[in-house]
């Protein structure tokens, strides 16, 4: 299948953080599509903490947004959205919960759209089918 593509996970960490180990989990499946190394702040950063976070999304192929029920109020995930559409970095919002009604970062366009997660889906929107 080839090399497997570097993701950033970003998600609302108050509310998402047990999907989140659920997603990053999948990287370990035998023919997963992509790699994850845990980027996530696990203390507050300090100083120009969107300059850290921009430098740890330097080195990934495409960042994955996880939107759950309270996704529009995480200023971080709205952060890191701009971060990734300023540099030109691809991402994709996928649905943290298919029973829930999840919302879009509000740095998200109008026209991204938040695809289903299935494997066969993730593995495609990995890939570039979006």
């Amino acid at each position: 299948m080839g090399e497997n593509k570097r993701v950033f996970i970003s998600f609302d960490v108050d509310h998402d953080a047990g999907t989140k180990e659920m997603l990053a989990g999948q990287a370990d499946l035998p023919d997963s599509p992509f790699d994850f190394t845990d980027a996530s702040v696990k203390e507050p950063l300090t100083g120009d903490w969107k300059e850290k976070v921009r430098h740890r999304m330097a080195n990934v192929d495409v960042v994955i947004v996880l939107c759950g029920e309270h996704t529009h109020t995480a200023s971080g995930v709205a952060d890191e959205v701009t971060i990734a559409q300023d540099t030109k970095t691809p991402y994709f919002l996928l649905w943290a919960y298919a029973n829930k009604n999840c919302t879009k970062p509000t740095s998200a366009k109008s026209s991204d759209k938040i695809y289903k997660w299935t494997w066969p889906g993730l593995k495609s929107l990995i890939a570039g089918a979006r």
